[in-house]
């Protein structure tokens, strides 16, 4: 069992009323003036701007608001909003949406209080921040977890570059999460967010590290319950109870609870920030699309000798049964593990998923994408991912090729 240090201190506040009570937790944290930064018009055509902005105007908490984001979020609208702070004297900022709309604020709470251009952090070209403007949401999209995370995702238009950056200064102050607000979430965005959750435990519970049952017997739950809750939703999605078990989910999946004592993989995440950045596709079905394929490379490489291929098998098998439902077929540990696999594509295909790169963008993709993400992926043929496998320039090509569909 690995050492770990566990910080999860965003406050969360639950439940069919939690947003009444929005004003007191921006006072309480400090907040005087406040950007409320927002997406697409779905906030506004649902009333829960007007209803947010309406309750700080009553709990006397001066606001400006900035729109705009979209998925896969953008520099541009980040460097906009870095001035839009400076210029009001803005010193908190409150996302009403989802993933994107928190991970655009985290951007712009850095700029606001570093020199220089905020991107340079997500290069790492840029010394950790001090400090930064205190960050709070509405969320309305359980998927990301960026409600309680230290991580952000931008995308730089400029040559479609999508990084991340994960400092504890980001993890915001409070969370508010009314299921009710999620019962209008298209089908698609509905999968796509569950897929995206599922990946987040995922990327921590295909490990090398075997000491921390309990980790595991908890990541296995979320899956398990993640798994189960997604059909009912789809079904009826006014399901309270259900859409209660995904959104709070979404926050277990990525607020570092099923990554306790153990060391983390992530390589499935990269490997989709390229087409997300490339393609401008959902993250959740990115992701869906990718992972089937690395999972077959990496079990399929024994490369790294006898011993970790035997680790890395013993936990497919563990996932296919405890997981996926697959009868453990002892004399056949490997074709257990090949339907574990088999049986997640089915159930991405099950809730409106794709399976490959192809079913994802509709087309054949062509060797030149293939390079260029891969050479983005590897930052230029100079770095390494993932940990449970570590993927080298050629590795990464090889399963974006066998993703291709």
């Amino acid at each position: 069992m690995k050492d770990f240090n566990y910080y999860a201190p965003t406050e969360v506040v639950f439940g069919e009323r939690s947003e009444e009570q929005v004003a007191a937790l921006v006072k309480k944290y400090g907040g005087t003036k406040v950007l409320v930064h927002y997406g697409g018009m779905s906030a506004v055509r649902s009333g829960l701007l007007d209803k947010i902005c309406g309750l700080l105007d009553e709990g006397g908490v001066p606001f400006v608001k900035l729109g705009g984001v979209v998925p896969n979020p953008r520099l541009s609208l980040a460097r906009e909003g870095i001035e839009l702070c400076r210029r009001e004297d803005i010193d908190f900022i409150l996302a009403v949406g989802g993933g994107s709309v928190i991970d655009s604020a985290k951007c712009i709470a850095y700029g606001v209080c570093m020199e220089g251009d905020v991107w340079d952090l997500y290069l790492g070209k840029a010394e950790a921040p001090a400090t930064m403007l205190p960050v709070a949401s509405v969320l309305t999209i359980p998927a990301a977890g960026s409600e309680m995370s230290e991580a952000s995702v931008i995308t730089n238009e400029e040559g479609d570059v999508k990084l991340g950056y994960s400092n504890n200064l980001s993890r915001p102050k409070f969370a508010i999460m009314n299921p009710r607000r999620t019962f209008t979430l298209p089908p698609y965005q509905t999968a796509a967010g569950v897929t995206d959750m599922m990946m987040h435990t995922m990327e921590r519970y295909f490990t090398l590290d075997s000491d921390m049952d309990l980790t595991t017997d908890l990541a296995e739950a979320v899956l398990r319950r993640m798994k189960a809750a997604v059909f009912d939703v789809l079904k009826n999605p006014e399901d309270y109870r259900q859409r209660a078990q995904i959104m709070w989910g979404g926050s277990i999946a990525h607020n570092g609870l099923t990554g306790c004592g153990i060391h983390d993989d992530w390589a499935t995440h990269q490997l989709e920030h390229e087409l997300s950045g490339m393609f401008d596709v959902t993250h959740g079905a990115g992701l869906a699309a990718v992972w089937p394929s690395w999972a077959r490379y990496v079990l399929s490489d024994l490369t790294d000798g006898p011993a970790i291929h035997a680790t890395r098998l013993s936990r497919f098998v563990r996932f296919a049964v405890n997981v996926m439902d697959v009868p453990n077929d002892f004399a056949d540990p490997d074709g257990t593990a090949q339907k574990g696999i088999e049986a997640m594509e089915r159930f991405y295909h099950a809730i409106g998923m794709p399976i490959n790169i192809k079913e994802l963008i509709g087309r054949d993709i062509t060797d030149e994408e293939i390079k260029e993400m891969t050479r983005k992926c590897s930052r230029d043929y100079t770095a390494t991912c993932g940990a449970f496998k570590v993927l080298k320039a050629d590795d990464m090509e090889a399963i974006y090729r066998m993703a291709r569909g």
